[in-house]
């Protein structure tokens, strides 16, 4: 039988590698619900007829949510960008969908709800960034264990220290995300206070949109990754690490409690999570470039926090909990925009992130409604340190 596929964010990045995939395999997929906030829809439906076709910028969320709902999707790729795509994936879960998840913000803003619903409809969310899709795969071969199971180990709390201490579950000790290092890896803060939007937007190894890009040029993109990965992996942020590694052929790594390090490795396309969460829990032969080792080289090193300090302040939201992190999510959303419209400087992303957090944001949430709120309330913050640095 066909696994339904529903494509959120269809011509977004994610959204086009995905049917990309599922076009190399018609016999095991049907593409049963695309979404879209450009005017490419017409051309989406030349290609799938017999798929669904929503465009979010006209129809709206409500629209949006109920096709979700009618799509009878075995698994939801959600490659929405930003906070818009936590409604969508909460809609793919209560429809009884698995979640193929390339939009962090979901777990960042919202995580313990979005666990908690997936437990609910018994159903499983599949990360398709690349270095959460690595951790994933890496945990499940090498414990021999799906994610929900993994969850827990090197975790919070007392119990969780008793496992890491001694405990027969003491066997992931710690997880290493990989960063290509974004546009700016090589420069000096001295250079950095000058870089135009131009220039933040010439990554040197992926090809994504225009957040994204920007995101990763001031690392608030691992930053996001890191309270993803606190979520997903339930593991306490001081155990994971971050690691600059420019060639992108190195995704993540675990270091189990033996010392030892396993790593996944391919190519930087992002074809191989996606083709690998279609396929979960199987594992399928790739038509996709393998790796290559010959003339291979691959470097390492330290992530600089003085000239990148967007990723001190996700472990810093990361460690507060609560709504810190929706509000580090919300501040940066708000200051990427501003700097893509030239309100602001490069380096002014992470003071308008800085100054939103020092706000409390302590209070725990149990309903969307709160985390809306949150977001709203973190929004309005950003908005004046903006226009107070635009006005100087």
């Amino acid at each position: 039988m066909k696994k339904r596929i529903a494509v959120l964010g269809a011509t977004g990045s994610i959204g086009k590698s995905a049917l990309d995939i599922i076009s190399r395999d018609l016999k095991n997929f049907e593409v049963v619900l695309l979404t879209s906030r450009r005017q490419h829809l017409s051309e989406l439906k030349a290609k799938w007829p017999l798929a669904s076709c929503v465009q979010t910028e006209t129809d709206g969320i409500d629209k949006l949510t109920e096709a979700i709902k009618n799509a009878n999707a075995d698994i939801t790729i959600n490659g929405i960008s930003g906070a818009q795509g936590l409604i969508p994936s909460l809609a793919a879960l209560e429809s009884g969908s698995n979640l193929a998840l390339a939009n962090k913000e979901t777990l960042v803003m919202a995580g313990k709800l979005v666990l908690d619903l997936a437990a609910k409809k018994n159903v499983n969310i599949i990360p398709v960034d690349s270095e959460h899709s690595a951790v994933f795969h890496l945990l499940k071969f090498l414990l021999q264990e799906p994610l929900a199971e993994a969850r827990g180990r090197g975790g919070r709390g007392e119990e969780g220290e008793e496992k890491r201490e001694g405990g027969e579950n003491n066997t992931l000790r710690e997880i290493i995300l990989t960063a290509s290092g974004g546009a700016f890896r090589g420069f000096s803060l001295e250079q950095m206070e000058k870089v135009t939007v131009l220039d933040a937007l010439s990554h040197p190894t992926w090809k994504m949109g225009k957040k994204i890009t920007i995101d990763s040029a001031s690392m608030a993109n691992k930053g996001l990754e890191i309270i993803e990965a606190c979520v997903l992996f339930d593991i306490v942020p001081e155990k994971i690490k971050v690691v600059i590694h420019p060639q992108s052929i190195v995704h993540s790594m675990i270091r189990l409690s033996s010392g030892v390090i396993y790593a996944q490795l391919s190519k930087p396309d992002m074809r191989h999570p996606i083709h690998d969460a279609l396929y979960w829990p199987q594992i399928k032969p790739s038509t996709l470039e393998h790796l290559n080792f010959d003339d291979l080289t691959l470097e390492f090193y330290k992530p600089d926090t003085d000239k990148f300090p967007m990723l001190s302040l996700a472990y810093q939201a990361a460690r507060f909990g609560c709504l810190y992190p929706c509000a580090y999510n919300a501040a940066n959303e708000e200051a990427v925009a501003a700097f893509l419209d030239e309100k602001i400087r490069f380096l002014d992303i992470a003071k308008v992130t800085e100054n939103v957090l020092e706000s409390d944001w302590s209070f725990d949430y149990t309903n969307l409604e709160d985390v809306q709120k949150a977001d709203t309330e973190a929004r309005k913050k950003a908005g004046l340190i903006i226009n107070k640095i635009y006005n100087m």
